[in-house]
């Protein structure tokens, strides 16, 4: 069934048309480039800049020319994640949607409503003849999921909006007024090899099917760390089973809660029955602990595999591996005493990998307040020191700090009300979304954010609600209509 289909049409066309366009963080030049067309074919006025961010002009429609310019704004990029088994190319496959009920849904990928349904809702907009709005500017940034790279590179100077709409959040009713800031580690460990005789067998010990989720909004439900839950488990067994260590690798987001792990070992081939043993004891293990937490999860390990390396990690090199495993600070970390039940500051181990040269560990820093920010950097650093690893940060961005008086959410919260007689929630988020620096650069911009129902974003599950869609957009028309009322 065609999404687009589904009411608004409009916002459904767009967000069909982009879901056929491959666009990974770092990859956009394709969507970039359509956004241009679009804006050409328009006749809007535009820019895009050497990053690929966009910035399409749209004039005010009759008796709004006075009112102040009204900024939407949203990302063009997209995690990438799909299920084990999936064939699916992100580089040049089209992502394959299909309806479930109320939910737009992806086949085995994430689906890209995280972000994609800003870009579609805001080219609906610049699309409509018959929606009443003051001056918009609409800005589509990217490399937003892998650090907000886009919104720090993109040039404001000329941008005149007094009010920005961000359409990042993912819960209808709830309108997004401050999140935290952050900052992405890469922690790599120097790699010594030794080289195995003797009589030994190669396995896979590996875990995978947990729940993951966005390492943000989603941090604060305890979802099992896969990479965490491998290399507490190998620094368990090794200290019964002797065992050697060919590879080890987990996740691929910095982002996203690793949902999978894996390491292939080397044990002497008397031990394979113990290995298998105590492989179902932590399986029961990790089940107690994450009962209500985690459902159909695996742990298992394989029969002999073919392995032709004969080399395995240094007994150095491994037993740092998996201390630093041990002892590295993931999940929560600190809740705010400010904003009730809010994660304040978090740490995500997403990637790990083994290469010829080195393992890394690749993190993502979340926290309100800057000062813990810089606390939980500092620990990595002292980490990495203590077992020879160097460190690198990247992405650091701002938080997005309450504002005490918003023209902006007072507009929101009343005309919420009046379009569904109910209360519109303003809320603080855990999570990174470009409005800090967007605050940083243009310091007297009124922000808000705000989006229809998602869930189980950056996994495979993603799903977006189509009734909370037309909800949504109904909402943005109405406050575009009503913008006479805001400040100039």
């Amino acid at each position: 069934m065609a999404i687009i289909n589904f009411e608004p049409k409009r916002v459904f066309h767009y967000f069909e048309e982009i879901s056929k366009i491959p666009r990974e963080s770092h990859h956009e030049e394709k969507i970039s480039n359509y956004l241009v067309e679009f804006a050409k074919k328009h006749d809007f006025s535009y820019t895009q800049d050497e990053f690929y961010n966009v910035i399409i002009h749209k004039p005010a429609t009759s008796g709004y020319e006075d009112c102040a310019t009204v900024m939407l704004q949203g990302h063009m990029d997209m995690v990438c994640e799909k299920e084990e088994d999936s064939t699916h190319n992100f580089d040049t496959d089209p992502i394959e949607l299909h309806v479930d009920g109320d939910f737009i849904k992806a086949n085995r990928t994430t689906l890209g409503a995280d972000n994609g349904i800003a870009v579609a809702m805001t080219l609906a907009i610049l699309d409509s003849h018959d929606i009443a709005h003051p001056n918009l500017e609409a800005v589509f940034t990217v490399q937003e999921e892998t650090g907000l790279v886009g919104a720090t590179h993109l040039d404001t100077s000329t941008l005149k909006a007094k009010y920005l709409i961000n359409i990042d959040s993912e819960e209808e009713g709830e309108l997004l007024t401050s999140c935290s800031g952050g900052v992405r580690t890469k922690v790599s460990l120097p790699t010594q090899w030794t080289f195995i005789d003797g009589d030994y067998i190669a396995c896979e010990v590996s875990i995978s099917d947990l729940k993951g989720g966005h390492s943000g909004s989603e941090i604060h439900r305890g979802r099992a760390n896969a990479i965490i839950l491998l290399g507490r488990m190998l620094h368990e067994i090794s200290k019964t089973i002797p065992m050697e260590i060919f590879e080890i690798s987990g996740g691929t987001k910095m982002n996203a809660i690793p949902r999978s792990s894996r390491a292939i070992v080397a044990i002497n081939p008397s031990h394979h029955k113990k290995l298998k043993q105590e492989i179902s004891k932590w399986h029961d293990i990790f089940k107690n602990e994450l009962v209500n937490i985690e459902d159909d999860f695996n742990v298992n390990v394989t029969e002999p595999i073919e392995h032709n390396s004969p080399f395995v990690f240094s007994e150095n090199t491994k037993n740092s591996t998996l201390e630093l495993l041990s002892v590295m600070p993931n999940g929560v970390q600190s809740m705010s005493f400010i904003v009730e039940d809010l994660v304040e500051s978090s740490l995500n181990l997403g990637v790990l990998t083994s290469s010829d040269q080195s393992i890394t560990f690749e993190s993502s820093i979340r926290s309100s307040v800057t000062t813990k920010k810089e606390m939980l950097l500092e620990k990595l650093i002292i980490l990495s020191k203590k077992y020879g690893a160097t460190l690198e940060s990247s992405g650091d961005y701002p938080a997005w700090p309450p504002q005490l008086h918003s023209d902006l959410k007072d507009l929101f919260l009343e005309t919420y009300k009046e379009t569904f007689d109910t209360e519109m929630h303003a809320y603080a988020l855990h999570a990174g979304v470009e409005c800090g620096i967007f605050k940083e650069k243009m310091p007297s911009l009124d922000i808000v954010s705000f989006g229809p129902n998602m869930y189980d974003v950056h996994t495979p599950r993603e799903r977006l609600s189509i009734s909370s869609t037309e909800r949504s957009y109904r909402l943005l028309m109405n406050i575009l209509k009503n913008s006479k009322k805001l400040k100039k």
